[in-house]
């Protein structure tokens, strides 16, 4: 029995293999936080340009009204005003449509800035 507790004891040829594996998992875990973070970021700035593209659009119409021998319709129309959040500066770098990304503080105390659009 002694003789089988001891090269139990001696037995570690598989203990490096499960240290490296869970050193590789780690690492690839944090690796895989970060690339998820970058990609909601994109996604955002993607979306946010995609709804001031619709937001750009005019709707504003004219109907002229038609007038013949013996009937007339009067005319139409819609002017569409500016919407809400929307101003005349609004650049292709920055997020569109009141969108701000907010981090929390690091552990230095200091609050990084928000990434601008693509």
């Amino acid at each position: 029995m002694s003789h089988l507790t001891r090269r139990l004891r001696d037995d570690d040829s598989g203990f490096i293999v499960s240290i490296e594996l869970i050193l590789i998992a780690t690492i690839m875990v944090i690796g895989l936080i970060v690339g998820m973070s970058a990609v909601r970021d994109a996604v955002i700035s993607e979306l946010s340009d995609v709804a001031g593209a619709v937001q750009d659009l005019h709707q504003g119409y004219t109907i002229f009204g038609v007038r013949g021998h013996s009937a007339s319709t009067a005319g139409m129309d819609f002017v569409d005003f500016r919407d809400f959040c929307d101003v005349a500066e609004d650049t292709n770098a920055n997020f569109d449509n009141c969108i701000t990304i907010i981090r929390a503080a690091t552990d230095e105390g200091a609050v990084p800035t928000a990434p601008t659009g693509s």
